[in-house]
């Protein structure tokens, strides 16, 4: 198969297609893939350390703008257009894959225009846009959740849950007894979640049983947040501004702070961790908070709204559930018991069935 995999900008869209392009090579040996995003994403700088192919259209979103940057919307989409066509021609896809973003859009109308079938998968409860407008002309839409459909026609719906990154499933169940206290905001990091926790930091420094930090801040943050764990008498070199190997991360960890994206909560049902979850308040749809929602209502999670994040209480919720050992434990066991394995094998069969090919399973 000759799989185009279309979107990306942050994390929680590009490690799905990530997963679904790394799984399709070690499947099938004369297959081939092709990743397209902006220069502006997540995707420019990992794909190429993965060693996968990447090409990049000039696009940008258009949640948030006024009328007058909806406007200046126009020309990029045009632009974008006609670098999605010169694309497709040149690597002559079977089948595309949007996994949302803006970067998804001329990749996706082109693949219409060109009579090439697509699938998308939508990793959020609450539907994006660019998956909204676009799945009415999907052969598929593979969901994460079984109450993200309320967008998309109910026919071409298939729940699938969220492609993850190789080796999370290789993380152990049981969570270690004195693991590290694991911070992330995300691909990009969170300010409000590295401001929340240097100030927490004094509240835990004369706990006698306080946890070793594993904290990613994002490369925006990473120098004051370094420098602020200093100030506070904490080693600097628990911070780094991304994490590359985040199954360590994961099994390393005995508690997660945490955004609430689809994939992380993917992530961390998978891999079994208990965390305290704080959503983005701004995501399109408030999707975070009711991503969050579905963790804490199966007692797998804790969820903060970011209007409540106070550091005092922050540090007692931490300190209360670090020395609450079978607590974390359940939570951990609960979180994995709303995991999807196989999501990748089953969006990829899903895409050879478009094809008339027979599925393949996982060796």
């Amino acid at each position: 198969m000759r799989l185009l995999l279309a979107g990306g900008g942050t994390g929680g869209h590009l490690f799905p297609a990530v997963a679904l392009g790394q799984l399709l090579l070690k499947q099938e040996e004369d297959s081939a893939v092709l990743f397209v995003g902006t220069k502006r994403g997540l995707e420019y700088r990992l794909l190429p350390k993965l060693g996968l192919p990447l090409a990049t259209v000039d696009m940008v979103g258009v949640v948030g703008r006024g009328w007058r940057g909806k406007l200046e919307l126009v020309p990029k989409l045009a632009k974008s257009l006609i670098q999605a066509r010169i694309i497709m021609q040149m690597f002559k896809p079977d089948l595309v894959i949007g996994v949302g973003g803006y970067a998804s859009v001329p990749l996706l109308l082109i693949a219409k225009m060109a009579g090439v079938p697509y699938l998308i998968h939508e990793q959020n409860a609450i539907p994006g846009l660019s998956n909204r407008l676009l799945g009415r002309w999907a052969r598929t839409i593979c969901l994460s959740f079984a109450n993200s459909g309320s967008g998309f026609n109910q026919s071409k719906t298939l729940l699938t849950g969220n492609p993850l990154r190789q080796g999370l499933d290789t993380v152990p169940a049981q969570i270690p007894p004195r693991g590290k206290l694991l911070i992330f905001g995300g691909s990009r990091g969170a300010h409000a979640i590295n401001q929340a926790v240097l100030k927490m930091l004094p509240a835990l420094y004369d706990w006698d049983d306080r946890p070793e930090i594993l904290h990613q801040t994002g490369e925006e943050d990473f120098l004051s947040v370094r420098q602020g764990y200093r100030d506070a008498g904490f080693d600097p070199e628990q911070v780094v501004p991304f994490i590359d190997d985040m199954t360590g991360a994961y099994a390393d960890a005995s508690l997660v702070i945490c955004r609430a994206g689809a994939t992380t909560l993917s992530e961390l049902a998978a891999c079994g961790r208990a965390a305290i979850l704080i959503p983005f308040p701004y995501a399109a749809g408030d999707h975070q908070a009711a991503n969050a929602k579905a963790l804490e209502n199966a007692g797998a999670a804790i969820s903060v709204p970011q209007s409540e994040l106070v550091p005092e209480s922050l540090a007692v919720l931490v300190k209360n559930l670090w020395t609450d050992q079978l607590t974390l434990q359940s939570m951990a066991d609960q979180g994995r018991q709303l995991g999807f394995p196989g999501a990748a094998e089953q969006v990829l069969n899903e895409a050879r069935r478009q094809l008339g090919n027979p599925p393949v399973e996982e060796r």
